[in-house]
């Protein structure tokens, strides 16, 4: 049961990052920067996470004090993934700017096996394979134009797929000791404080964006950040973090989607085999949950 949820929280997650994307594009295509929206978002959504656990009846904001240098770098680590993510999104397709962070699965997978001591599986491996395939099509690799065209973009996108692999490690670490809302308002509130080191502090009180921008940054804020975020270190603590990285590729299929629908983006037949693989690699990954799970009672049963 706690893996089913654990499934579900991640699969709500890739839904909402998938809408958050298509969100961003937009606020591109009408002027805004990458990293204007960025610091933006972390900022806001601190902000707004902080309000509501400040009133919340638990003690979600306390934490060790040995352990701020652990958020610090979570939250520089969400930084950086944020900026890369969305720079990404600004110079490719939305769903293909998502896949190529998707790659993060092996880089998960892979730290895993060689530090954690975590079970690497036939069926882990064919997943994964299934998954790199997906992300291979969907970007268009086997367009030597379009990877040429896109070259700054695919290369700051599978530096994002790093990143997201080491933030997604460090929040699993970090939920050892905190709930998943403590970990994710923490790594936001550096994240925020990183943006306005790094870039021009509040720089966005001046910029004259319009109620319609300020409303898609609220919804990118919340729908995009607050709960998919929440929702996926809730889902790495049933289903740790190489099944979820993998589970969460379904964010592309959606994104490209949603990009489809409302600003008219469009993938060719082989980028949509791309999605086909990634959906099946999740598949995989579930078929192999139950199978474990099955394995106990049907040995009882023999024995009997």
């Amino acid at each position: 049961m706690k893996t089913t949820r654990g499934y579900i929280y991640v699969l709500l997650a890739a839904l909402m990052w998938a809408s958050s994307g298509t969100a961003g594009k937009a606020l591109f295509e009408g002027g805004m920067t990458p990293f204007e929206l960025v610091q933006i978002r972390v900022t806001l959504s601190s902000l707004l996470l902080g309000l509501v656990l400040a009133i919340s009846p638990k003690e979600y904001l306390k934490i060790r004090w040995k352990d701020v240098g652990y958020f610090l770098v979570l939250g520089v680590g969400m930084a950086l993934v944020q900026g890369t993510y969305f720079f990404t999104i600004s110079k490719i397709q939305v769903a293909a700017a998502i896949l190529i962070q998707y790659l993060s699965p092996f880089f998960v997978a892979f730290y895993s096996i060689l530090f954690w001591k975590e079970r690497f599986t036939g069926l882990k491996a064919l997943a994964l394979l299934l998954s790199f395939g997906g992300c291979y099509l969907v970007v268009g690799g086997y367009d030597l134009e379009l990877l040429k065209m896109n070259r700054l973009g695919i290369m700051v996108g599978v530096l994002s797929a790093i990143l997201f692999a080491g933030y997604s490690l460090l929040g699993e670490r970090g939920m050892h000791r905190y709930r998943p809302w403590t970990v994710l308002f923490y790594a936001l509130l550096f994240a925020a404080l990183s943006w306005h080191v790094f870039f021009t502090p509040f720089h966005y009180l001046k910029a004259g964006f319009s109620a319609a921008q300020w409303g898609w940054l609220l919804y990118i804020s919340v729908i995009g950040t607050i709960l998919p975020f929440g929702l996926y270190f809730m889902g790495v603590n049933y289903i740790r973090s190489t099944r979820a990285s993998i589970t969460a590729t379904l964010e592309p299929i959606s994104a490209g989607l949603m990009a489809f629908l409302f600003i008219g983006e469009t993938l060719s037949p082989l980028q949509i085999l791309g999605g086909i693989l990634v959906i099946a690699a999740v598949i995989l990954l579930q078929i192999r949950q139950e199978q474990d799970k099955l394995a106990p009672i049907l040995i009882r049963s023999e024995k009997k």
